[in-house]
């Protein structure tokens, strides 16, 4: 393949090992390939300033712990964050919600179907009572057969580009356009809220710091392998800014 790293060739059977770790990637190749252009730049970068360990993967982890080191968050920052991110640490929160899916095929156009979505969107903010009607005639979700009625949903249970709107939605609000999700076009009224409760910032203050000095620390490496990557002979491949590796 002609991949090398500051004249350090990496194999095709260096790829093939590597790539049963990325099966889930959407371009396993590509992430294979830059996980291990970017662990040898740490590792010779661990070598040229000699990091003790007895393996590889000990003096890269020594190289980590020297040189992507940050300082855990204060107090202050922890209480902006969790006020940022209420939602998220609400407990009990649930919302009765009711759809129409209109689910995107290779056999219908995504434009006839949106088509016919909106239509019957148009329909329903004038007849309101007819919803349950209208989603056993249209609806392509089995709850079609229910009047379309997903039951109380509390978060984490839906994908997030439904959830994230659903959540923001008043009690009886019809969803004043069609959501858009993986599964298809959706018409999506909320029936029912139930609110839950805030945890206290007391009860969740170590799990915030945690979380915001992984975030930091992500953000340090990703930097920390830009500088690596800009000064370094790398043939074969172009890393596009040196995504961060070895933390997923």
């Amino acid at each position: 393949m002609g991949l090398s790293v500051n004249g350090v060739d990496i194999t095709d059977a260096d790829i093939e090992a590597e790539l049963p770790h990325h099966g889930q990637s959407g371009n396993p190749l590509k992430h294979a390939v830059h996980e291990l252009v970017l662990r040898q730049l740490l590792l010779q970068e661990a070598r040229r300033l000699d990091m003790p360990g007895a393996d590889d993967e000990a003096r890269i982890e020594a190289l980590l712990a020297a040189e992507v080191a940050v300082p855990a968050p204060d107090e202050a920052a922890c209480r902006r964050y969790y006020q940022q991110q209420l939602a998220r640490f609400t407990s009990g929160e649930l919302v009765e919600v009711r759809h129409i899916l209109f689910q995107v095929t290779p056999s219908v156009p995504l434009e006839l179907l949106r088509g016919t979505g909106d239509a019957i969107l148009d329909e329903l903010k004038a007849h309101p009572e007819r919803f349950a009607e209208l989603a056993r005639t249209y609806s392509n979700c089995p709850s079609g057969a229910v009047g379309g009625s997903l039951g109380q949903v509390g978060r984490g249970q839906c994908v997030p580009e439904f959830e994230e709107p659903v959540f923001r939605m008043r009690a009886g609000e019809l969803g004043k356009r069609l959501l858009e999700t993986r599964f298809g076009l959706h018409i999506v009224q909320v029936e029912r809220r139930i609110e839950g409760t805030v945890v206290p910032f007391e009860a969740v203050q170590a799990q915030v710091a945690d979380e915001l000095q992984r975030q930091s620390w992500h953000r340090a490496l990703h930097q920390y392998l830009r500088i690596l990557a800009g000064r370094a002979d790398i043939e074969g491949v172009q890393l596009e800014g040196a995504e961060t590796p070895l933390v997923q």
